[in-house]
């Protein structure tokens, strides 16, 4: 799975990376421990606007939600089965990049996890990255608030993450640069395409 990350790099220098401009964007500091369960609102490139950076919130809001209780369960969504659960397949056209320069997970030590190992995962020989998301336009009835957030995909951990991951076994799906515009045209792109690299964690 994947729901602590890290951004370490600033608005302007994401923009200038993926050669993007910046929209609406409230400068913020660069973010080394991102935790999913804060719903935090990150960077995002959308196949709406692949020529802009915003910022949507981790966690997808599906537009018929009542309520916003929904995103505890929808930080992550299993590729396999985007087509089929609720949460997720009134989105599937719904394509987002989302930056990163690397992620964390704990390896368990034990059967129940009660002694782990923290790892940062990054791409090897790649500075910043992006997860393959899918996102999703909300209105709050009560507020009339309108919220855009994402979830990010996973499929099977390839050897690497098997080892790391050896809990659930599972990887966020990272799109390679050759292979941005195809992700976010709804093109098929290969799933474990990106060689990764771990270090022990403090």
């Amino acid at each position: 799975m994947c729901f602590h990350s890290l951004v370490s790099m600033t608005d302007q220098q994401l923009a200038k990376h993926f050669r993007v401009t910046l929209e609406n964007m409230e400068e913020l500091a660069p973010q080394f421990h991102i935790n999913a369960f804060t719903y935090p609102k990150t960077p995002v490139i959308t196949n709406l606007k692949k020529n802009a950076l915003q910022r949507y919130q981790w966690g997808l809001i599906p537009s018929w939600s009542k309520d916003e209780e929904i995103k505890k369960y929808t930080l992550n969504a299993k590729v396999e089965t985007i087509h089929e659960k609720p949460s997720f397949k009134g989105n599937v056209k719904n394509r987002c990049l989302v930056p990163s320069n690397g992620f964390y997970e704990w390896q368990w030590l034990d059967e129940k996890g009660k002694s782990k190992r923290k790892f940062i995962i990054k791409v090897k020989g790649e500075e910043v990255f992006a997860f393959a998301g899918l996102w999703s336009e909300w209105t709050n009835k009560k507020t009339g608030e309108v919220i855009h957030t994402y979830t990010i995909l996973t499929t099977e951990a390839n050897e690497l993450m098997s080892e790391i991951h050896n809990s659930k076994k599972r990887m966020p799906i990272i799109v390679r640069p050759d292979e941005y515009d195809k992700w976010l045209n709804q093109e098929e792109i290969d799933f474990n395409g990106n060689e990764l690299t771990a270090e022990l964690s403090d």
